[in-house]
């Protein structure tokens, strides 16, 4: 945490005192035109470190979720349904949510898998846990 805040402090001393500093020089030194880009590439690495990366990570972590599913894992989808995945065929899933009742679902509509230290943590209903 601590090392987030050194960067923050220094991002906004870059943005906010450097600039300052460089209109208190004569006019015969003149400014490089790095210096007036400076702000530009500090918000944009800011962005990057804050925002995208994170986002990206994400979406890895997701992907890799979807690639190691097989048979017998446990799923809930983005709308909430608990199923038992019964195969997987490319982009497209059967999974079983109820006996005698399969479903094809989208890959990618998939947002978690169950494990055993998920099932423990939260409260999954007792009809799921079948």
């Amino acid at each position: 945490m601590r090392k987030w805040i050194n960067v923050f402090l220094l991002l906004f001393m870059s943005v906010f005192v450097m600039p300052s500093l460089a209109f208190a020089r004569s006019p015969l030194e003149g400014l490089s035109s790095f210096g007036g880009l400076m702000p530009l590439v500090l918000i944009f690495i800011f962005f990057y470190l804050f925002l995208l990366r994170p986002q990206q990570k994400k979406a890895k972590q997701h992907q890799n979720l979807l690639n190691v599913l097989k048979k017998d894992d446990r799923i809930i989808t983005a709308g909430g349904l608990y199923a038992t995945v019964n195969s997987v065929k490319g982009n497209i899933i059967e999974a079983k949510i109820a006996d005698g009742v399969c479903v094809q679902i989208a890959k990618q509509s998939i947002s978690t898998v169950i494990t055993k230290e998920t099932e423990e943590a939260t409260k999954i209903p007792e009809i799921v846990k079948k």
